[in-house]
């Protein structure tokens, strides 16, 4: 695998994984839905943006368009509602070692929906110790109280980690030879959509933030969080797939602590090293191992449904 894309899924890893912070502090004064409302406005902002100077144009015909309403929803404004809410109800280890079950997910929609997925045994190890690795990174934080907590924010990242894996396999399977940019604008576009309708569904009348570091948070989530790090997702879906895609989710914990040790004067303990290690060994395993045989392999022609 190329260096460029070990580096887009280092950097995704690294922008979506501190993305928890900043979700925390805006959803302490606007609600879930109104946050991802306001971040993927920001994010369809810098993606035109970057669509204008690629002079790329966007796909709305009736063909896509359906398509892109789908990811929109399952993409965008679902998963990240439903993390936000569920992230004022549960613990934030339990929500890392819940969103760290898109790629078991993943792997198992993939197995059945696409060609060039299959289910191996070094797939299934390479999950298993990353998962494992994200259980160790958080285990300090997973006390009696915590596990017996909320049910419905439980279920809440559950369903969350379901989208996205559902929505990355589509993405591999019918939207595979459209370019990242088009792939996140149309994502966003609709998504932002969606999101508005909810929140004048659940959160009307609309509420914008009056403090500032709120709109820092809501800057920072569109700018990074959506715009940059779909440009990178939708890259290493087309190049890898979604489930070695989709272990990215395993990064997120060691951000997490990471940030913890430099901005929160947190020390480091046996924890971060071995969960770290078994996260980047199953990685590996799963990158490096599992996908040598299916790595080249492209779908011909261009991908719609069939």
């Amino acid at each position: 695998m190329r260096f460029k894309e070990w580096g887009a899924f280092w950097l995704l890893g690294a922008i979506w994984g501190s993305s928890f912070l900043w979700i925390k502090i805006a959803v302490s004064e606007i609600g879930p839905v109104t946050l991802v409302a306001f971040r993927l406005l920001f994010g369809l902002a810098g993606l035109l943006v970057v669509l204008r100077l690629q002079r790329k144009r966007l796909p709305l015909g009736r063909t896509q368009l359906p398509a892109y309403l789908l990811m929109g929803l399952l993409q965008a404004m679902l998963p990240i509602s439903l993390i936000s809410w569920g992230e004022t109800h549960i613990d934030s280890g339990l929500a890392a070692i819940l969103n760290g079950t898109v790629p078991l997910f993943a792997i198992v929609i993939a197995h059945y929906w696409l060609t060039d997925e299959k289910m191996t045994a070094m797939r299934v190890l390479g999950l298993v110790m990353g998962f494992a690795g994200v259980v160790v990174l958080v285990s300090d934080d997973l006390r009696p109280g915590v596990l017996s907590g909320s049910l419905l924010g439980q279920l809440a990242v559950l369903v969350a980690s379901a989208s996205y894996a559902t929505a990355a396999t589509f993405s591999r399977r019918y939207l595979r030879n459209q370019p990242p940019v088009v792939q996140g604008t149309m994502v966003l576009l609709t998504g932002d959509a969606i999101a508005w309708l909810g929140v004048l569904s659940f959160e009307s009348p609309v509420q914008p933030p009056a403090l500032p570091i709120t709109w820092i948070a809501i800057v920072w989530l569109g700018l990074l969080g959506s715009c940059v790090a779909y440009l990178l997702y939708f890259y290493l879906i087309n190049v890898w797939g979604p489930t070695r895609t989709s272990v990215v989710s395993y990064v997120f914990p060691i951000i997490g602590l990471l940030l913890g040790i430099v901005f929160l004067d947190e020390r480091p303990d046996w924890r971060l090293f071995v969960g770290t290690a078994l996260i980047v060994a199953g990685i590996l395993v799963l990158n490096v191992l599992g996908g040598r045989r299916l790595r080249n392999q492209r779908i011909p022609g261009h991908a719609r449904p069939a």
